[in-house]
């Protein structure tokens, strides 16, 4: 039988790792990389053309600039893969603070959890830590498909068709980071709610007499 007091240990010790794992990947630029050494060695560059990204600013040769803002730019004139890209841009910048949020609120619900002993607030934690783990698993499905569909809407703006070769992207620590925090996200809820035992309820000391 598992114990409250062993739940109430391990979701916090998990929670906190999961928070930070997701905040560091959030708040960082290594999502993915943009290998472009071959690039510099056929053109004879010394100044590196790679770049590495983040959920909202690129980065090359230590400098790095915003990315654009997904829902203030003009789609009228864009074609439909642009527009495609732009619309899983929109959706994983606001998916992963969205989860972020939601394992604040589950970290608050857990600690009143835990000062009032209360059984069923912890079942809503995990209700809640649940719902923060597939927004989680939904943003970073969006973000992969969002890489591929942007470097794939990139080679076809290449004109030069020996280019697309030598250009090549690789995901970065971030995004291991994010899926870390996943991970730890969906731990706690490994554990079969029904080996939990509630507290007992209170008994009447012994001898006590039932008023009518």
């Amino acid at each position: 039988m598992i114990t409250m007091n062993a739940v109430f240990s391990f979701a916090i010790l998990v929670g906190i790792l999961s928070f930070i794992f997701l905040v560091a990947a959030i708040g960082t630029d290594f999502w993915y990389f943009t290998d472009a050494s071959k690039l510099e060695k056929l053109a004879n560059r010394t100044d590196s053309l790679s770049s590495h990204s983040g959920l909202w600013r690129t980065c090359q040769c230590n400098t790095c600039v915003p990315l654009l803002n997904p829902f203030k730019l003009e789609r009228q004139n864009a074609s439909m893969s642009h527009q495609q890209v732009l619309n899983m841009h929109s959706a994983f910048v606001v998916l992963l603070p969205l989860s972020l949020t939601v394992m604040i609120l589950g970290g608050v619900t857990g600690f009143i959890s835990i000062l009032a002993k209360a059984y069923f607030l912890l079942l809503f934690t995990g209700v809640l830590f649940l719902f923060g783990a597939l927004v989680t698993l939904a943003g970073l499905s969006v973000y992969i498909a969002h890489s591929a569909a942007a470097f794939k809407e990139v080679m076809s703006l290449l004109r030069n068709e020996s280019l697309r070769g030598i250009l090549s992207i690789r995901f970065g620590w971030s995004l291991a980071f994010a899926w870390l925090s996943l991970a730890a996200e969906v731990l706690p809820l490994s554990l079969p709610s029904t080996h939990l035992s509630p507290p007992p309820p209170a008994t009447r000391p012994w001898g006590s007499r039932q008023l009518v």
